[in-house]
């Protein structure tokens, strides 16, 4: 690398990322270095697809759940509703891995204060309870807000009517299977939140499922549109028919309707199987589908689930997040629980089938086929884990950028961080990988390649500190033409002579290439890399399933 790039001087075409670039508005990040701040709705953005559990490398959980909601609070003041109707979208559109983030945040909003409009306010908690049953679509969901909106409110009328609402639903038969699946949580029952909500039936039918949830009564046994609730009491009082009742009445029932014994036979889990599972649990569930023998080599079991996981349309219409195949792909391969003990025999063509499922879980996106350059923070900081999963935000960030890469035919994928006592290992440690310098990589990564194989890959990487203008540095080093540089990192450069936008800038003028730049924040911070001034600059959220047809839609020039 050119003895130009790692001198740096405060000005600004090279300021050292220790300082601000004079004029440009930036401010101190976590890790200590200067970028820009997100705006409130950027940041609210970000926290609803990637949560704050588990904090960050350099910010703890806490530290980090304060930040998000300081920039939920301005945005609610900045934008009212229109924030509001952000965490309604991203619910809906399933963009997120997690709910309770979006969870959370509309809890918050229904105990909205305007500091100085008490108009403002009333419109703003008026959307956010009328919000209620399109965010919160479970009785798990339910069971969450109750828990968060009464740390920030009391139970007046205008909530509980808007939390009835939620058990007021014309539909008898998909409020009886909610009543059965999601019973309790956290301490909380539906016989809790309807005595809090003061709920009214709005029909005799309604009346029956009440008083079945509140008083044990059992005249709802007798209403045809019932039927969960009744193949769930005979599920519970014989559990040994626990096979026949699966498909009792004419309705499917949830494994969590069943008596917790039941569980322990490999019938039940072969017929929850074959009647189909929700996708979610499916997913959960892999290891224990294995371990009772369900799931084995040549097995009808395992025809069945690979067919189900490998089908677009059920993966879209259960809103089933990439993270979430993700995570299963990674706990299932490593053949032991996150926590216990369990262990199991990872079946080949389920991993295979989790593969593919993976990039099902995105939407199509149309390729650019402009010249990519896929940057990878390796960096210690990116060592992070995602809410307690198996997986490192770097390990995460390499699955995107596989992404792209099935997308992109004309790609190339580095993996970064910086020089100081970054890539110091031995010759023999540095397994497939070709240094170049002292903190950047070549990453032999190919279309063809699984999944599992990316994530062992990169979790074997030697990592030091973060320099986010290591890609820019190098392409031009390299006399390499590079259309769009994507980004994928934490946000937390500090480490480098050079600040991320001056480095574009630089390569830039000496190539005549009217390069773009794609960030991709891996983690909830209040800090990006990008110049948010500079047009040819896009700063997007990791993990969001819009993301890769963001960057595609602003690569080819449509935003």
């Amino acid at each position: 690398m050119s003895s130009s790039y790692l001198s740096g001087s405060a000005s600004v075409r090279s300021t050292p990322q220790s300082e601000p670039i004079p004029q440009s508005g930036q401010t101190q990040n976590e890790a200590g270095g200067y970028a820009w701040e997100v705006t409130p709705i950027e940041r609210l953005r970000r926290w609803l697809i990637l949560g704050s559990e588990g904090g960050t490398y350099y910010a703890s959980q806490k530290e980090l759940t304060k930040q998000n909601v300081k920039a939920l609070q301005e945005a609610l003041e900045e934008l009212g509703t229109s924030a509001v109707a952000e965490i309604v979208k991203i619910s809906v559109q399933g963009r997120a891995p997690k709910a309770d983030p979006a969870i959370f945040a509309l809890a918050y909003a229904c105990a909205f204060k305007h500091p100085s409009d008490k108009n403002q306010t009333e419109i703003v908690q008026r959307a956010a309870l009328d919000a209620i049953p399109r965010v919160c679509r479970t009785g798990i969901h339910l069971f969450m807000f109750c828990d968060f909106v009464q740390q920030f409110r009391g139970w007046g009328p205008a909530l509980r009517k808007a939390v009835a609402a939620w058990y007021q639903r014309d539909d008898i038969q998909g409020l009886s299977y909610q009543l059965v699946k999601y019973r309790q949580r956290d301490g909380w029952t539906h016989r809790d939140v309807m005595r809090l909500c003061h709920v009214k039936p709005p029909t005799p039918t309604h009346n029956a499922a009440y008083g079945w949830v509140t008083q044990g009564r059992e005249d709802i046994l007798k209403v045809d549109d019932a039927k969960p609730i009744k193949a769930h009491v005979e599920a519970m009082a014989a559990p040994e028919r626990s096979v026949e009742l699966l498909h009792a009445n004419g309705t499917a029932l949830p494994r969590e309707a069943l008596d917790p014994t039941a569980l322990k036979d490999a019938k039940v889990w072969a017929e929850l199987v074959e009647q189909g599972m929700p996708m979610t649990a499916l997913l959960r569930n892999l290891a224990t589908l294995t371990r009772v023998g369900v799931l084995k080599p040549l097995s009808d079991g395992t025809k069945t689930v690979i067919e189900q996981l490998t089908d677009k349309e059920r993966l879209r219409r259960a809103r089933i997040h990439p993270l979430s195949v993700l995570m299963a792909l990674a706990t299932y391969r490593s053949g032991h629980g996150f926590r216990g003990r369990n262990t199991w025999e990872p079946i080949g063509q389920v991993i295979d089938a989790l593969d593919a499922a993976f990039y099902k879980s995105f939407d199509y996106v149309q390729p650019t086929g402009k010249r990519t350059l896929l940057a990878l923070d390796v960096s210690g900081s990116m060592g992070s884990a995602i809410a307690n999963t198996m997986l490192s935000c770097r390990e995460a960030a390499a699955a995107m950028a596989m992404v792209t890469a099935r997308t992109e035919p004309n790609y190339a994928v580095v993996a970064f961080s910086h020089a100081q006592g970054a890539w110091n290992a031995p010759a023999g440690n540095m397994g497939r990988f070709t240094a170049y310098g002292s903190g950047i990589k070549w990453l032999e990564i190919t279309p063809n390649q699984r999944l599992d194989d990316i994530l062992k890959l990169t979790s074997e990487l030697p990592f030091g500190g973060t320099d986010c203008a290591l890609p820019m540095l190098f392409a031009a080093d390299e006399d390499v033409e590079v259309d769009v540089f994507q980004i994928l990192t934490d946000n937390e450069t500090w480490a480098g002579n050079i600040h991320p936008a001056q480095a574009l800038n630089d390569y830039r003028r000496k190539t005549g290439v009217k390069s773009k730049l794609a960030t991709v924040a891996m983690t909830a911070g209040g800090h990006t890399v990008g110049d948010p001034n500079d047009a040819g600059t896009l700063n997007t959220v990791g993990f969001d399933t819009s993301t890769p047809q963001v960057i595609s839609d602003f690569v080819r020039g449509d935003i």
